[in-house]
């Protein structure tokens, strides 16, 4: 009796949390600007009523397992899910105080999954394959909604129980077993000690990003892109403006959202050709020649820029207003989902969704793109054709010249 007299005293007892802010990546909508920024330090009080609320994910079906109820690895079930209630308090006060801490934009964003996409028997508003509802949930989701999209509890319909398996009943060389979750891995992040929650932001020291894949486009729908110009082993003009010219396929281009609150913040969507629905983006390293095999440091780049314009007869462009310094460059494609996140595709083996190529830029004239390129070979070999008929007629008629005085010398 006293136990239970001691718990509810517990229960009633507020908790106080002061969380270290990570540091953020400051980015425009158009993805362009990068500039590090610290955010204060914020105090966060969490009751256990809003234990109860925030963390309560129900189970259901025959998918619950008091062996790992957070989701995580049967590998790593102690770090959470554990059925000793000292490990249990100390999972629900760690996840609490994440959900306290992002609550509006966890709940907009992870309860954002389309209806037609994940729940097949729910109709959506959007015609789009796999895309979100154009009403905007903006409220905390309950546990006793009829709505999935904003329930906390796991609809069944949804449970993939291929992740029960480590894949380890097909051994291959070197092969590592998979993590595995019997309830979607919805609460991996608990797992993550002392990593906070993506919730939107570009956070530099890293973070635990909740919101699930989304829709994955079929094996014909798999985007490529190709630059135009810069050509590859091509030339530009140090120091002086130039356009990037890019031919894409089978990408939805010109969908982006806010880069400084919706960063992976929603799951790749399909648009109703089964298109990924998204954007991309080009960006120029420095390299220290065309043999050079030295890995590049992914935070150093001349150019970078989010291409948030439509493809206009499958090619899209990126103005590079400065030029770049006298060098030699690699320039490549990131082709992304609409939330910023790299474009997922159906299969393991698959040619490259992006591209690279390698160009100069030097003192001399600019290597014109290849459409341009193409045009003055065909003007060259036009011109030698026209070269060589000339000259065979003017060969031709001095031949004739020769027999003809040849015929007239007999004659005499």
């Amino acid at each position: 009796m006293f136990s239970k007299i001691l718990c509810l005293v517990l229960l009633g007892i507020s908790m106080s949390s002061t969380l270290a802010a990570p540091t953020v990546r400051a980015n425009d909508a158009t993805c362009d600007a990068s500039a590090s920024a610290v955010v204060t330090t914020k105090t966060v009080t969490v009751t256990a009523s809003s234990v109860a609320t925030n963390v309560a994910v129900a189970s259901t079906g025959d998918n619950s397992s008091s062996k790992s109820g957070s989701g995580s690895s049967s590998k790593s079930g102690s770090s959470s899910g554990s059925s000793n209630s000292g490990s249990s308090a100390s999972a629900a006060a760690a996840a609490a105080s994440s959900a306290a801490d992002s609550s509006a934009t966890a709940a907009a964003s992870s309860n954002n999954a389309a209806s037609s996409g994940n729940n097949a028997a729910t109709s959506s508003s959007s015609s789009n394959t796999g895309s979100l509802s154009t009403t905007d949930i903006t409220t905390n989701a309950t546990a006793d909604s009829t709505d999935p999209q904003s329930s906390l509890t796991l609809d069944p319909r949804v449970i993939a129980t291929g992740f029960l398996n480590n894949g380890q009943d097909v051994q291959e060389a070197g092969q590592v077993a998979s993590l595995t979750s019997n309830n979607n891995f919805i609460n991996y992040c608990l797992t993550q000690t002392g990593m906070p929650i993506t919730n939107g932001l570009q956070i530099t020291t890293g973070s635990c990003n909740p919101a699930p894949i989304g829709t994955i486009p079929s094996v014909d729908n798999m985007p490529s892109s190709k630059f135009a110009f810069p050509t590859n082993m091509g030339n530009v003009t140090g120091n002086t403006p130039f356009t990037i010219q890019l031919n894409m396929n089978n990408l939805d281009t010109g969908n982006f959202v806010n880069a400084n609150e919706n960063y992976f913040a929603a799951p790749q969507q399909l648009n109703s050709n089964g298109q990924i629905i998204g954007h991309t983006h080009v960006v120029i390293e420095a390299i220290n020649g065309l043999s050079d095999t030295t890995p590049t440091d992914p935070q150093k780049f001349a150019f970078f820029k989010g291409i948030n314009t439509a493809a206009v007869n499958g090619q899209v462009t990126a103005d590079v207003t400065s030029g770049v310094p006298v060098g030699t460059y690699r320039i490549c494609t990131i082709n992304s989902s609409s939330n910023h996140q790299p474009t997922i595709v159906p299969i393991a083996q698959h040619g490259s969704l992006d591209d690279c190529v390698y160009f100069t830029a030097s003192g001399g004239p600019a290597t014109p793109p290849a459409s341009s390129a193409a045009a003055t070979a065909t003007t060259a070999a036009a011109s030698a054709a026209s070269a060589a008929t000339d000259a065979s007629a003017t060969t031709a008629a001095a031949a004739a010249a020769t027999t003809s005085k040849s015929s007239k010398s007999k004659k005499n």
